[in-house]
């Protein structure tokens, strides 16, 4: 029972820490921040701060790698079979809800990261982690027909193109449902966009 408290206890004062660092970030970005901005914004002494993180680039690494670990596993659990056969345009794959959900419940965070203050590197983790485990998925699925580009080059369109409307979404303020998202984001991936808009009817 201690042991479950303390554990609490932890995670609720680093997540303390992680918000001060996103709120310091959005007024005066990271470079401008200091380890005695934190402790003052998060309501924690130094030894605190130092219990957690070696210093301020400690804490964003950690910070964002949590997040992308996170998000990893909402990519792990996708079933390659049931994205085949499923009717995306009326009930959209439960996980991609799931990973809305969680970005929506990390919004704060997340729009400061994939902004203009935060750390162009975040984009390409999570870039990277996407494009690796939707090749794993593709390599699952038996497909008796070639792809039409190199799935190099397919990969990092699709990649981008999630990542650009995830952005977006977190810029509108997240006005749509995470489920209304999930459809939006199958409609387009498996649709493609010409269809999409009208251009091109198969």
């Amino acid at each position: 029972m201690g042991n479950s408290k303390t554990d609490r206890r932890i995670i609720r004062t680093k997540r303390f820490i992680r918000d001060a660092l996103t709120e310091l970030m959005e007024e005066k970005g990271f470079e401008g921040v200091t380890v005695r901005d934190l402790t003052k914004k998060a309501d924690i002494n130094r030894g605190t701060f130092y219990l957690h993180y070696q210093d301020k680039y400690d804490l964003l690494e950690k910070s964002e790698n949590e997040v992308i670990q996170e998000i990893q596993e909402f990519i792990k659990k996708a079933n390659p079979n049931e994205i085949v056969s499923a009717n995306l345009q009326e009930q959209p794959l439960p996980f991609i809800i799931a990973l809305f959900e969680y970005i929506q419940e990390n919004a704060r965070f997340m729009q400061v990261m994939l902004g203009p203050k935060g750390n162009p590197g975040f984009y390409l983790k999570i870039k990277e982690v996407m494009k690796t485990n939707m090749l794993e998925k593709l390599k699952l699925i038996d497909n008796k027909i070639s792809p039409l580009v190199p799935l190099e080059y397919l990969m990092s369109y699709v990649t981008s193109a999630h990542l650009g409307v995830i952005q977006h979404w977190l810029e509108q303020d997240m006005k749509q449902s995470p489920r209304e998202m999930a459809l939006t984001l199958a409609s387009m991936t498996f649709l493609g966009p010409a269809y999409i808009a009208g251009i091109k009817r198969t």
